[in-house]
């Protein structure tokens, strides 16, 4: 038989029905409250293919270089091409849709869902990855079906299988059909606590369709329920949208929520009861917590999807759970999501206890957070980057890109020029390593070998060992939050990310997206100009360095947004570089030939950077944005908007923006709104510097260089003001978003989002939560 009827499925049936296809049938046999539905097995997808004869064309068809993003391309749209264009044999036509007309008397609204058999795997997660379409009715049912088969072949799904080792012929999809529930408000639930598994249930919800909590498109309520029957912790969440159904097209829509319901708890009391009942009841079943996606109409509750929650580990940590909402994430400890659980202090590379005594023999800028002993090494070439051994302290004059490699080696950077916003002091935050910067004599002071402490807390590097290394630990597991359940904001809390080294541990953190992917950065480690590399390599070369860069972000934080910012680098960056005798000389580069100015001079280089976003798109990274650097004015935005179409982007459909970067940006940003920009984000690094005439990177003037600055603060709340005016999302990406006097002003102001540094996120997410709970107070008292 093509098809199985969910009272007919029980979990040993995965092979045959895949995860959420065995799930649902076992949720039914339990008698829980599920919709009811079907399954296309995986043997009829199966079938399908091999009666075509198109399987070992399709199988062939994606035996590719997965990192030549052309050939994964073309592989993806031939293999995609041959399902969706083989018709379905006129027996399976009919069985499927005769199924369709037992659900609802062949009226009903159906959602088709994949369901792979290789889904929620301990060691993978494939959830995600194919398609799912809500609201289908009999007319374009079998074509949704067909559509779910092909998605086990988009370019992501090619790419994911063959990183992770899997045969692309072993891996199975079958295809949830189940009767649609019209969700008037919907939720996921955890039914023990996700990091410790203490009998506490954590439920988020919101209006309408499930899709929208899941999916991360609004921030949901969020219900902390102990089962000992103390009191219920309550988080009422501001939320902006909702997923439902258009009466007129039977299309899903996001729509805003009514002003009345925005900022209305969505459960009641009874409610959370049946839902903690039902939640007993799937995790009696199981035998094991369960992370539950449900939903609500006409008063009753629906079971859409159970599955284990992976994260629960004894010793207090573990990964996100495939599927989780991104609302959760595990870590030690245990919170109500009021903030009251603290942040767990950065310790940089598994240094132990401060270094409290001892005499100082050289001083800077502690940037980077943590203390470690180690031999420091002299760096005053790339030649002397091999002697960098684990755990030895980097001493050099300023770091650059190249160096990454070795900066991951050591437990510890120390450079002599550099302020808090230099190269060194950014990737060393995002590596989970110590730094000190702007020492001014480390190089000369300091010998090779000599062991050291490094205080990147206090900014001093003490002679001898003063701390001795504790345990181990991952960069990753350091910064994930102690507190597992993200506090919930209507402020938006993202997360700056310069290198694609540091996606991972960028992730962990639980933020809500990356507000700053530098692409810089990828460029630079080329140790070629573009115009050299492309010389030598060719175009494709060029444009595939960029691509593999930004793809490795994308997938690790998809479907939360990747904001990436386009070149941005001085000319005295790219003359240290093979092909950098050609570039200008300039008495102050960061005043210079740099951001778009560069780009919309050289359209020729500037338009494989485009290329590379074209590719991503094309490839399914819907959520990578386009932020352009350094703009100025409109003209500058309407110059990069042609660019852009020219490139074959659409602006209509893609997000994109510019950065307040210069007071003549913040000043004519009303322009620039009308130019079609989708967000403006402050860049306070550089606006700080251009407003108060303070080299950011000089440290004889780094005491005077105050983001909170009144005509700084007043130049971002204008911009806010009349962003808001226009309904275009502000941001903020530069250092200064990670400062608690920063947060509480930017949120006063209304900002969309928050993008802090690694270190920082749950912090800042704290801060969000209290400045918008003392607004609301404030504004009913």
């Amino acid at each position: 038989m093509a098809v199985l009827w969910l009272d007919e499925i029980s979990a040993g049936d995965l092979e045959k029905v895949g995860g959420k296809g065995a799930s649902l049938g076992e949720l039914t046999g339990a008698g829980l409250p599920v919709p009811p539905g079907f399954v296309v097995t995986a043997g009829t997808y199966r079938s399908f293919i091999e009666d075509a004869e198109i399987d070992e064309e399709l199988f062939e068809a994606v035996e590719v270089d997965v990192d030549d993003s052309s050939a994964l391309a073309t592989a993806a749209d031939r293999a995609q091409e041959l399902i969706l264009e083989t018709p379905f044999p006129d027996d399976l036509r009919e069985e499927i849709l005769a199924s369709y007309r037992e659900v609802g008397n062949g009226e009903a609204f159906v959602a088709v869902r994949s369901s792979a058999t290789a889904e929620d795997l301990p060691d993978a997660s494939f959830a995600g990855q194919q398609e799912t379409f809500l609201n289908v009715t009999e007319g374009a049912l079998l074509d949704r079906v067909r559509e779910c088969w092909a998605s086990l072949f988009t370019q992501r799904a090619i790419y994911y299988r063959q990183e992770q080792g899997f045969d692309h012929s072993a891996v199975n999809i079958a295809v949830v059909v189940q009767q649609m529930v019209d969700a008037e408000k919907s939720g996921v639930m955890f039914t023990s606590h996700p990091s410790t598994g203490d009998p506490t249930m954590i439920i988020e919800a919101a209006w309408g369709l499930g899709e929208a909590v899941v999916s991360g498109a609004v921030s949901p309520d969020n219900y902390v329920v102990p089962r000992n029957d103390d009191e219920i912790d309550v988080t009422v969440a501001e939320k902006k949208v909702m997923h439902e159904k258009d009466e007129e097209t039977g299309e899903t829509v996001e729509r805003e929520v009514p002003a009345d319901k925005r900022n209305a708890r969505v459960l009641s009391d009874d409610e959370i009861d049946t839902l903690v009942e039902l939640g007993e009841r799937v995790e009696d079943h199981y035998d094991t917590p369960q992370d539950v996606e449900w939903a609500i109409i006409d008063g009753d509750v629906y079971m859409l999807q159970s599955r284990p929650i992976t994260t629960i580990d004894e010793g207090g940590s573990g990964a996100e759970a495939p599927g989780a909402s991104g609302a959760v994430n595990a870590a030690k400890g245990v919170t109500d999501g009021s903030g009251s659980g603290g942040t767990q202090a950065a310790s940089g590379g598994g240094g132990g206890s401060s270094a409290s005594s001892g005499d100082v023999i050289v001083d800077g800028l502690g940037s980077s957070p943590g203390t470690v002993s180690g031999a420091a090494q002299i760096v005053l070439k790339l030649d002397d980057l091999d002697k960098v051994k684990e755990g030895d302290i980097i001493v050099t004059e300023m770091t650059m890109p190249d160096m990454v490699p070795a900066m991951k080696r050591a437990s510890g950077i120390i450079t002599d020029e550099g302020g808090m916003t230099s190269h060194a002091a950014i990737v060393s935050r995002e590596l989970g390593v110590p730094a000190i910067v702007g020492t001014t004599n480390a190089t000369t002071v300091l010998e090779d070998g000599q062991i050291v402490t490094l205080d990147g807390d206090k900014g001093a590097v003490l002679e001898g060992q003063k701390v001795e290394p504790d345990e181990e630990t991952e960069p990753v597991e350091e910064v994930r939050p102690q507190s597992p359940v993200k506090p919930m904001t209507a402020t938006e809390v993202k997360v700056n990310v310069s290198i694609p080294e540091a996606a991972e541990r960028a992730a962990a953190t639980g933020a809500d997206g990356v507000g700053l992917l530098r692409t810089e950065h990828m460029i630079l480690s080329l140790n070629q100009t573009p115009a050299n590399y492309i010389e030598e390599n060719g175009e494709n070369a060029y444009i595939t360095e960029l691509v593999e860069g930004i793809r490795g972000v994308a997938d690790e934080f998809y479907p939360r947004p990747v904001r990436v910012r386009t070149l941005d680098a001085p000319t005295d960056e790219f003359r240290q570089l093979e092909g950098g005798e050609d570039e200008p000389k300039e008495h102050n580069p960061m005043l210079g030939y740099r951001g778009i100015r560069r780009s919309l001079d050289r359209p020729d280089v500037f338009a494989h950077e485009l290329e590379a976003f074209r590719r991503l798109y094309e490839m399914g990274y819907d959520n990578v944005e386009i932020m352009f650097p350094l703009v100025n004015d409109a003209e500058d935005i309407y110059q990069a908007k042609r660019l852009m179409e020219e490139a074959g982007i659409d602006p209509a459909k893609r997000k994109w923006g510019a950065m307040i970067e210069t007071p003549a940006s913040a000043l004519s940003v009303e322009g620039m709104a009308e130019a079609g920009i989708d967000f403006a984000s402050f860049g306070t690094n550089d606006l700080t510097q251009y407003t108060l005439a303070v080299d950011r990177n000089n440290e004889h003037v780094a005491d005077r260089f105050d983001e909170l600055h009144p005509s700084i603060l007043k130049l971002i709340g204008t911009v806010i003001e009349t962003c808001r005016e226009h309904d275009v999302e502000t941001s903020i990406c530069g250092q200064a978003g990670s400062k608690p006097e920063m947060v509480q002003f930017l949120v006063d102001e209304g900002v969309s989002s928050i993008s802090a540094n690694i270190d920082a996120v749950r912090d800042v997410q704290h801060e969000v939560k209290r400045t918008e709970q003392k607004l609301l107070l404030d504004s009913v008292r």
